[in-house]
């Protein structure tokens, strides 16, 4: 018989496994922004990722309130130096994309 500890802790692990899921949505459409902002820059993105910063609940435009995340990647200019670069999402959106001075080519 299913008693009611039960359903709590299934209910429990369905909502981390959304948020899991959410998650990693957000941060594969971070890279991907990233990764088209970096070839429009002719910068190359360094080691294909982005690193999650920070987490935290905002208040958007619209009112409502979303995850707020920071994500920090590395770049080349010139392929001898590394550059730090930051992207920030509110929810599904990107509110900043940052990349260091750099070198050019």
């Amino acid at each position: 018989m299913i008693e009611l500890s039960d359903l709590f802790w299934l209910l429990a692990l369905a909502v981390i496994g959304m948020y899991w899921w959410h998650a990693h949505a957000v941060k594969e459409y971070a890279l991907q922004i990233t990764r088209k902002r970096c070839q429009e820059l002719e910068v190359q993105l360094l080691d294909e990722t982005v690193v999650l910063r920070g987490l935290w609940l905002r208040r958007g435009d619209d009112g409502a309130v979303h995850w707020w995340r920071s994500y920090l990647f590395e770049f080349t200019a010139t392929g001898d130096d590394r550059y730090p670069g930051s992207v920030e999402m509110l929810g599904r959106r990107v509110i900043a994309l940052e990349l260091a001075p750099h070198r050019l080519n």
